[in-house]
């Protein structure tokens, strides 16, 4: 297993797995993400801040990173964190707890990147990604309400935000 940078080869897949994810949100919670703007994800695959782990030759899970997140996290953005949005394991993976391996991944390259904190945010509203980042080892810190939503991808409109970090 490895994790490596997504490239502009991979953003059909990239997508794909969006839309599974999507679907099984929908069986799971009364909330899924909304369609996702592909100049955005190019730009973070040119950036540098799209990923994904490899597992036996296949992509077995996506996420992205950020080094600021100001529209959810305030003036805490000041704080020096690597922020991760939009995980997704690949269905034919599931049960992998990448989470973890995503966890120590940032930890690393955080440290690297002279980061203190490792940062991610959910639904307010979603105890089972509240219960399950706080058993990977994330701090909750509580909840949010986006103020300026339009800069943010649709599914942040008119909710309320699970906030989380580690120390690095």
């Amino acid at each position: 297993m490895e994790i490596l940078n997504s490239t502009m080869n991979d953003i059909d897949r990239i997508f794909d797995l969006y839309d599974d994810a999507v679907a099984f949100q929908k069986t799971r919670f009364n909330k899924h993400w909304q369609s996702f703007d592909q100049e955005m994800v190019a730009t973070e695959i040119k950036e540098g801040r799209q990923w994904k782990i490899v597992e036996d030759g296949a992509t077995a899970c996506i996420f992205a990173s950020a080094f600021s997140d100001p529209f959810i996290w305030g003036e805490k953005n000041t704080d020096p964190a690597i922020y991760l949005h939009r995980i997704v394991t690949n269905p034919l993976f599931r049960g992998k707890n990448y989470v973890l391996t995503i966890i120590e991944w940032a930890k690393v390259y955080g440290k690297k990147m002279n980061k203190d904190y490792i940062r991610i945010d959910t639904w307010g509203d979603n105890q089972y990604l509240i219960d399950y980042y706080v058993k990977c080892g994330f701090t909750f810190l509580g909840l949010m309400t986006p103020e300026d939503a339009a800069t943010l991808p649709s599914h942040y409109s008119g909710i309320s935000l699970s906030l989380f970090e580690i120390k690095i």
